[in-house]
């Protein structure tokens, strides 16, 4: 008679649908790579459990500090940049937000450029309002100069190359080294160039941040963020004050990202040839007063762009409007166009327009245009669609 009492029980019909016993073929491969959704990860044993050290980043956790999605696009995300470690949030801002509050504190003192991304301004504010911290808005085109609003308790200075409405390009390497030399961490926007176009690191930047649901993202349909960094200690500053925050992202949107990045390049590439194209024309059409575009020698900070960028600029530039077209007649411009969308961000395959009140948004330095500016995100249209798309709404607006 044989012995069937260490037998594991046949279980019930739900027990083996919580407990499966799957038995799939090994040695599938694809390119895409899977999508890992975790709340829970499951530990071999409680050694294992024990054993688990939160700044080891090599280590599984708990889902919302990573999946093998998301340390897959991480990973790939800091090689871009050339960095070495990164780190995802849910959108640009909240890895804005990430740098804030793992390096600042009740008491410090912040720098800011004049012409930083709106929520980043806002997100300053709103420290100084609740939070105790100090903020100081600073020319752009300072450089050097920077050195002179440092004070004893400044701790962050954020640069942002070119300012993504305003479009001027910082000297980035000079306010590094003058950052460098005093101990303070520097962090820069550099969602305008993916990192494809700008290297922060090579610059002497401790921190890049990105907004990937822009040029990463390719589709206009994801929000998420990063930070990168070379140091690990500056990694592990933001891995902790990440964890605290309870920031976390999917790996189903992750899935998505990774799919587009093999093509940002190309894209890049492609945005920036037509923008180029638009912007040139647009300097000769009468209604225009001023062009934005790094890559034409009259915008603020062309030399550093010319020395600092390689790669081009992508498809994102402003241009203003002569004095005597009024805020309701460009308003009446911007919704004349029909391949132009109205909407917020940039990145994706269709093209976008925003009108501005620049005056409202500096504090530093007074704005020298008299016109509307209206940003343009030139997508991946036709380039003389495009321009008869604007040359007729110019006409409808402006008759």
């Amino acid at each position: 008679m044989t012995d069937s009492s260490n037998k594991a029980p046949k279980h019930g019909q739900q027990t083996r649908i919580v407990h499966p016993d799957d038995n799939l073929t090994p040695g599938f491969e694809a390119f895409p790579v899977p999508v890992t959704r975790a709340s829970t990860i499951v530990f071999p044993n409680l050694a294992a459990m024990r054993q688990l050290v939160w700044s080891d980043d090599s280590q599984w956790r708990y889902g919302l500090h990573g999946t093998p999605t998301t340390i897959t696009l991480a990973q790939r995300i800091a090689a871009i940049e050339g960095g070495e470690h990164a780190l995802l949030q849910p959108s640009g801002l909240s890895a804005i937000s990430n740098v804030y509050f793992g390096f600042v504190k009740s008491g410090d003192h912040v720098l800011v450029p004049d012409n930083a991304y709106s929520p980043n301004r806002e997100h300053a504010d709103w420290l100084v309002a609740d939070y105790g911290i100090e903020v100081t808005y600073y020319d752009p085109m300072i450089g050097a100069g920077i050195a002179d609003l440092i004070k004893s308790n400044t701790k962050l200075i954020w640069v942002e190359a070119p300012g993504s409405v305003t479009m001027e390009v910082q000297d980035v390497p000079a306010i590094a080294a003058v950052a460098r030399a005093r101990g303070i961490v520097t962090a820069m926007d550099n969602t305008y160039s993916a990192g494809l176009a700008f290297k922060p690191f090579e610059h002497g930047v401790d921190i890049s941040v990105q907004a990937l649901s822009k040029y990463q993202s390719g589709g206009s349909d994801i929000l998420m963020g990063a930070t990168i960094t070379v140091e690990r200690e500056l990694h592990m500053k933001l891995k902790r004050a990440r964890m605290r925050l309870g920031i976390g992202v999917s790996s189903d949107d992750c899935s998505l990202v990774l799919r587009s990045l093999p093509s940002m390049t190309l894209r890049y590439a492609a945005h920036d040839r037509t923008a180029l194209a638009l912007a040139q024309w647009l300097k000769t059409r009468p209604e225009v007063a001023a062009v934005l575009h790094p890559a034409i020698d009259d915008c603020l900070g062309h030399e550093f762009y010319a020395r600092d960028f390689k790669g081009g600029a992508g498809g994102l530039f402003s241009f203003v409007f002569d004095k005597r077209y009024s805020a309701q007649q460009v308003d009446a411009f911007v919704e004349a166009l029909e391949l132009f969308d109205i909407g917020w961000s940039w990145g994706g395959s269709h093209s976008l327009a925003m009108p501005y009140k620049i005056g409202a948004m500096r504090t530093a330095v007074k704005w020298p245009h008299e016109g509307v500016l209206v940003r343009f995100f030139v997508g991946l249209e036709d380039e003389a669609d495009l321009r008869g798309d604007i040359e007729r709404a110019m006409g409808k607006a402006f008759a």
